[in-house]
């Protein structure tokens, strides 16, 4: 059985909060990382988790990415994230995404949600009935999903310099693991660029209908890290990239939305032995969350200036892939230091009492 107490130190957790709703039957778990730069902002995650252990393992590890990614993308703002253990399909309803929307009013501002897997800008409306620390809604910044598609593929387009001497990604084969809002995205931007597109979903129905509409190659669900490809896309859930696939990989570079797609940090210095390039997740994905944080500047939300921020992620993935190669350590490594120093020096910064 997991000790809580022990995982929590090993990821540096500050809080861990479980929620139970006797009325709705949500079963809630919000964890909130590191709020060393601003409070843990992070979206609500619905997914029908096997174990209990398995959905602490995900917000553990999906929370933490986030005060990385939030660091890493120059925000004011910690890390957070929120898993509800349901089925997205059959038991999302207005009285249960209100309970979860007490649940992160009672947070006081420490936690702010958003949409994530399984949830959307509608839910998170029903959500901010109960509380105003709710971003993404439609009236403001909407759905994130376009911007994380922007952001991932300028860091293809980043990555495909570095290694083939030019941004372009006409003819390239990519293979998009997930068709799902930010995967489907994502693939319409990479055909409008002459890319060829090979492509999958654990939900096969629809994903072979989005396929058929893209004119994307389909394989099935184990078959996609095997696909000979120049970019592999991980678009789905995390963990992908671990002893088993990894081995199976014939690509060059990986870059795709997926959060926490090594398993263990070892997977990239295993990476970096095949030649392969990878880009961190938290920098390639980070477009939807600063698509978000704009909403809380002083002046409101400006798309504009929001998607302009977007795009600097192709400068901040050549940075951290150029840092990777000079100092022979694995582009994972090379990001988790530009984040760490930052939350390291404004922490000591915000450390001086300064009367309110």
């Amino acid at each position: 059985m997991m000790n809580i107490f022990e995982e929590m130190e090993k990821y540096g957790h500050e809080e861990l909060v479980f929620w139970y709703d006797k009325t709705t039957g949500l079963k809630a778990i919000v964890g909130i990382h590191d709020t060393t730069l601003g409070p843990a902002l992070g979206g609500c995650r619905m997914w029908h988790y096997q174990s209990e252990d398995e959905a602490i393992t995900d917000v553990l590890r999906l929370s933490r990415g986030m005060s990385y990614k939030n660091a890493a993308m120059g925000l004011d703002l910690g890390g957070g994230k929120s898993v509800l253990w349901a089925d997205s399909r059959h038991d999302k309803s207005e009285a249960l995404l209100r309970s979860f929307g007490r649940l992160v009013q009672s947070l006081g501002g420490r936690y702010i949600t958003a949409e994530d897997v399984g949830t959307n800008a509608d839910d998170m409306a029903i959500v901010s009935r109960e509380t105003k620390f709710v971003g993404g809604l439609k009236e403001t910044s909407g759905d994130p999903s376009p911007a994380t598609a922007l952001g991932v593929l300028v860091g293809m387009k980043a990555a495909a310099a570095l290694v083939w001497g030019t941004p372009a990604l006409a003819g390239k084969r990519v293979a998009i693991q997930g068709m799902g809002h930010v995967g489907s995205i994502l693939a319409g931007m990479l055909k409008d660029d002459g890319a060829r597109l090979v492509v999958t979903d654990i939900e096969a129905e629809e994903g072979q209908a989005k396929a058929q509409s893209l004119g994307a190659d389909w394989v099935d669900a184990d078959a996609i890290y095997g696909v000979e490809a120049d970019i592999f896309a991980p678009c789905a859930l995390g963990a992908v990239l671990n002893d088993e696939t990894i081995p199976q990989l014939k690509c060059r570079v990986v870059a795709g939305s997926a959060n926490n797609q090594l398993k263990e940090a070892r997977h990239g210095d295993e990476l970096v032995r095949r030649n392969i390039v990878y880009v961190p997740d938290y920098v390639i994905n980070g477009g939807g969350v600063v698509n978000v944080a704009d909403e809380f500047h002083r002046d409101g939300y400006h798309q504009e200036r929001a998607t302009a921020r977007v795009r600097q992620i192709g400068r901040q993935v050549t940075e951290i892939l150029e840092r990777s190669q000079r100092e022979r350590v694995s582009s994972q490594e090379s990001a988790d230091h530009v984040a760490e120093q930052r939350m390291h020096v404004l922490g000591r910064i915000r450390s001086n009492y300064i009367p309110e």
